[in-house]
């Protein structure tokens, strides 16, 4: 016999009833979760308050796990909105998984509360952005996304075009005419980019990331990284690690 029945839903029904309780009306989610996708902040407001009422819903006995559970329910949603409004898939879905994991590790109420206002305003904002973003046409969509999941590997105009059943040169000119650059350097641009966050972010030698990202040689990564930041990737990191060294303050217990 299934947990959930005709007997058990109607018993529920029937206790709210008598103690004059509903869940939120779909309409009214409905409204803060397109609010979301359209990137509109007052979607943040608006959600702590649904977020914070009576009718979010009784998932548990235990006031920490029942906002944990409300949580998830939430960040499930507006990952799927975001997406729907543009958002990148791996983008929406990691930022999904560390927010899960932050919650899971909340101890008290107020904490989660604050970690939903965050995840709220980071989803929206991020909405609002992409909004601002210049339109482009779907077999141009589909050339970026494939350059980000092959960075490591080599890239040509040939792969692309098949990709998107274009002609090459078309293609070129079609890449050109709505990013206002080439193909080529819309390669080297991602790869840079993931080049500083992988100085940034990780101890990860300056060799094997000039390897990762598809790179002849350490020699070649190095210059075409200095040609886009104005320094070497090794006075880059060593910058970074210097000025979050500074913002900790721990410069000044050394002196």
């Amino acid at each position: 016999m299934p947990y959930v029945n005709n007997k058990a839903l109607y018993y529920q029904q029937f206790l709210r009833r008598e103690n004059g309780t509903r869940h939120h009306k779909y309409d009214e989610e409905l409204h803060m979760y397109n609010m979301i996708r359209d990137g509109n902040m007052d979607a943040v407001a608006v959600s702590k308050n649904l977020f914070l009422s009576e009718l979010s819903g009784h998932l548990s006995d235990t006031p920490l796990k029942n906002f944990k559970y409300l949580f998830i329910a939430s960040i499930t949603l507006t990952t799927r909105f975001s997406i729907e409004g543009g958002m990148d898939e791996e983008d929406a879905y990691t930022a999904s998984d560390l927010y899960i994991q932050r919650v899971d590790s909340c101890q008290d109420v107020d904490s989660i509360i604050q970690l939903y206002e965050d995840m709220i305003s980071f989803f929206t904002s991020q909405m609002s952005e992409i909004h601002k973003r210049p339109l482009y046409s779907k077999p141009i969509l589909t050339c970026m996304d494939y350059i980000y999941y092959h960075l490591h590997e080599k890239l040509s105009i040939e792969t692309l075009a098949a990709k998107v059943n274009l002609n090459p040169n078309y293609l070129s000119g079609l890449f050109k005419k709505e990013t206002e650059m080439t193909i080529s350097q819309y390669i080297t641009d991602r790869r840079m980019q993931a080049a500083k966050n992988m100085l940034l972010y990780s101890d990860t030698p300056t060799a094997d990331i000039a390897s990762i990202l598809a790179f002849n040689s350490q020699s070649h990564f190095i210059q075409v990284f200095k040609k886009s930041f104005g320094m070497t990737p090794k006075k880059y990191r060593e910058r970074f690690f210097e000025s979050a060294f500074k913002r900790s303050g721990l410069s000044e217990r050394y002196h």
